[in-house]
């Protein structure tokens, strides 16, 4: 059984995302924030004591590549030129505050694109010779394409005293144990790839969801609409309907389509959603 869970309409047409209002399997706050972090999605560094009166040369308020470690330490790549690694490497010793910035957008086009932000807030220090061949080798691991040649490279360890998120799912602190404890969605390195290839090969499998809605339904079909999957994680999939008849104009809404288990892998995700479009199609 498919079950859809469908937030209040039209939340986009003043200005906010739609959020749900229906209980439904969810990943936790934790695992939001660990997915992100581990995830490639845009990250600013924000250094209190750092900040010059002339701004920063661009790129280096921004972390190169990211990681996670067993304890929950996140290993950062930054330029060596950059404020975060000369402060770090200046403190000896000190704690030098920091905030890390995710910013979580929808990789298809849809109104309201950014899908969330997660705050984490920790200390930085760089990381001791003795522990950087494990660590770089940590970072290339998540990111194998590497970084850009021509810069010189730093690596630095944040850890994490508090994290917050703030996205589809609501607003919520996340503590240090809950952050080490977490676990990515497995999805995750692999959910751009799948979102560009539902909504530019499937469209009109899309928008055979409507039926799965119950009364909207018949309206979510019309012509004009639109049903755009904006993310997909292990428990289920989020489309946002937009340009539907009866709504006001530039309305929006997402409806939440669980999975009947959650998935751990691609093709698991393969067979949920083969499911999914038959349900749909039969209505």
């Amino acid at each position: 059984m498919f079950r859809p869970g469908i937030p209040r309409t039209g939340t986009d047409s003043g200005g906010g995302q739609p959020r749900p209002v229906e209980d439904v399997r969810a990943p936790t706050a934790a695992e939001r924030v660990r997915t992100l972090v581990e995830s490639s999605v845009s990250a600013v560094l924000d250094i209190p004591a750092a900040r010059p009166d002339e701004p920063v040369p661009p790129g280096h308020g921004t972390p190169e590549a990211r990681a996670v470690t067993d304890d929950g330490d996140v290993v950062l790549l930054v330029p060596a030129s950059s404020p975060a690694a000369q402060l770090a490497s200046r403190a000896s010793g000190d704690e030098v505050t920091s905030v890390m910035e995710i910013t979580d957008v929808a990789p298809v086009a849809v109104p309201h694109r950014v899908r969330g932000r997660a705050w984490i807030a920790g200390w930085l220090t760089p990381v001791a010779a003795r522990e950087r061949r494990a660590l770089a080798r940590l970072i290339r691991e998540r990111n194998p394409e590497g970084p850009a040649d021509g810069t010189a490279w730093q690596l630095l360890r944040l850890e994490v005293g508090e994290a917050y998120v703030d996205d589809l799912w609501g607003a919520e602190a996340v503590e240090p144990d809950d952050f080490v404890a977490a676990v990515p969605d497995p999805l995750a390195p692999h959910e751009a790839e799948l979102l560009q290839h539902l909504a530019a090969s499937h469209d009109d499998q899309m928008r055979t969801l409507c039926g799965l809605l119950g009364e909207p339904g018949p309206a979510c079909a019309a012509a004009g609409a639109r049903a755009v999957p904006l993310s997909v994680d292990r428990y289920g999939m989020r489309v946002r309907f937009c340009g539907i008849e009866g709504e006001a104009a530039g309305a929006c809404f997402d409806a939440r389509f669980e999975f009947p288990d959650p998935v751990e892998d691609v093709a698991q995700l393969r067979r949920a959603m083969r499911l999914l479009f038959e349900a749909a199609a039969e209505q």
